[in-house]
């Protein structure tokens, strides 16, 4: 064997699902491979029924509650290993996602913010109080409103953002003192299981976390349908997310599924300050984000010049080895998901549309493609296209803009780009979406704001630290003579 060869097989990660920190041991292997080169990053011990239904047993039975004053501890010292070892993370999010090493470097620094947020937030009082002698019928008393855990939650989680989608489930819930059971995506199922190891490090009782990867009739139907789950907390397609809904039984449903979101560029817009937002929204993280630039809708009258500038600022986005720091878009999940890209691109091109950069597939890696005259019945536009596409769509007016945006089954955000602020209040006021973002990308905010969608983006229940923990939670109130 060559030195290179044997180098290889050091760096491969044998790893496997942990029930409350204990690795299964059913014999079958998960490979996991870059999306770039084909080589093997590492290998998950899978979960078998009996290892299913053992970790939830598990998580029921329980242990010690952890006070909130030890949730907080844990979650801040997970927030400061995780800085300790941003490199060693950021490169298995790369090797394993082909997302450029700058992408999978800022991710990091997101999950930090969620676990610094769920940190804080353990530390405060977020119980209510009612005075019941403000009317006639009233008593001199008073109600008190108190948060519980739940018994047990399920997160099922995507690959675009292989840590800070667990980020996002996993913390509010131990926020909240709620024990979880994460599943999450095959495709990227490596930097989860480094980060619930991180997690035990971090002072975390293992009885309130386990972590399974395995046959979806052996795990995620088991999870998603057992009655003792009380919350299932899923992000990823629509298709998955409304099974899961119409399967999951009376319990919490939380979905987070995809979206279509438009950047809107009205007349007045500072077309520099567009463009920006154009490329950043439609191809950072290789435009794999629900809440990427899907669409380019830009007023009639700006629309030639605003496709001049933005076609040379897309050629700034260079593509290509995604561990190089000079790549600015790396690969999709895997070279299926390319294909269907580069299909899409080809049905709209077939219609009339007109591909004036990019294009280009080689395996998982696609070019950043800038599409104009695309038809607004378009595949491209219609659905949600995962990837590193900006399709350019005109409009007539503000009316027309806001149909236009509206016309699609998504509703999860969107960006206007004006100087006009009656304008900016008459399109938060009339897309029905979940975020209406000014002279910023549709995906903007921050770790412990309110987010999710409507329509099929979601059903309006909102993700983000402060509201994920109530979702992860029950109120109970009680009363006291006052």
């Amino acid at each position: 064997m060559k030195e290179e060869d044997i180098n290889n097989a050091r760096n491969i990660l044998k790893l496997a699902s942990l029930i409350a920190g204990k690795p299964v041991s059913s014999g079958n292997q998960l490979a996991v491979h870059n999306p770039y080169n084909g080589e093997l990053v590492g290998t998950v011990e899978t979960a078998d029924l009996n290892d299913t239904n053992n970790a939830i047993e598990t998580a029921l039975k329980g242990g010690v509650a952890m006070t909130r004053f030890e949730r907080y501890t844990v979650l801040d010292k997970a927030r400061t290993l995780l800085l300790e070892r941003k490199e060693e993370f950021a490169q298995l999010i790369t090797s394993e996602s082909g997302l450029c090493i700058s992408e999978s470097t800022y991710e990091i620094g997101r999950a930090h913010d969620v676990l610094l947020f769920a940190a804080i937030e353990c530390l405060k009082d977020n119980g209510q109080i009612y005075s019941c002698d403000i009317s006639p019928n009233g008593k001199q008393r008073k109600i008190f409103t108190t948060y519980e855990p739940l018994k047990l939650a399920v997160a099922i989680t995507p690959f675009n953002h292989p840590l800070n989608q667990v980020a996002h489930k996993i913390a509010p819930a131990l926020a909240a003192g709620t024990p979880v059971i994460l599943k999450p995506s095959e495709k990227t199922p490596l930097t989860a299981i480094r980060f619930v190891e991180l997690l035990y490090e971090a002072g975390l009782p293992p009885y309130m976390l386990s972590v399974l990867l395995g046959d979806t009739k052996v795990v995620s139907e088991i999870l998603v349908q057992d009655p003792r789950i009380d919350v299932v907390s899923f992000t990823g397609s629509v298709a998955v997310g409304k099974l899961i809904a119409k399967t999951a039984g009376y319990k919490k449903v939380i979905l987070e599924l995809g979206g279509n979101d438009p950047l809107i560029v009205l007349e007045d817009a500072d077309l520099d300050l567009a463009v920006e937002l154009a490329a950043e929204g439609s191809f950072r993280n290789s435009g794999q984000r629900c809440t990427a630039v899907k669409r380019i809708l830009v007023h009639e009258s700006v629309s030639e010049e605003f496709t001049k500038r933005f076609v040379e600022k897309a050629k700034g986005y260079t593509c290509g080895d995604p561990s190089s720091s000079a790549t600015r878009v790396g690969t999709v999940i895997d070279e299926q998901s390319a294909v269907y890209l580069e299909d899409v691109v080809n049905k709209a091109v077939a219609q009339g549309a007109k591909v004036l950069l990019g294009g280009k597939r080689t395996g998982a890696l696609l070019e950043p493609t800038v599409i104009t005259n695309v038809p607004r019945d378009a595949q491209m536009v219609v659905q949600e296209s995962f990837g590193p596409l900006a399709p350019i769509l005109t409009f007539k007016n503000i009316a027309d803009a806001i149909e236009l945006s509206n016309s699609t089954a998504f509703g999860l955000s969107s960006g206007v780009v004006t100087t006009n602020m009656e304008h900016a209040i008459r399109f938060v006021k009339e897309l029905k979406v979940g975020t209406v973002n000014i002279n910023e990308v549709p995906g903007y905010r921050i770790e412990n704001s309110p987010f999710g969608g409507i329509k099929d983006s979601g059903l309006g229940i909102k993700e983000g630290v402060i509201e994920a923990i109530k979702c992860f939670s029950y109120v109970k109130t009680f009363s006291m003579p006052w």
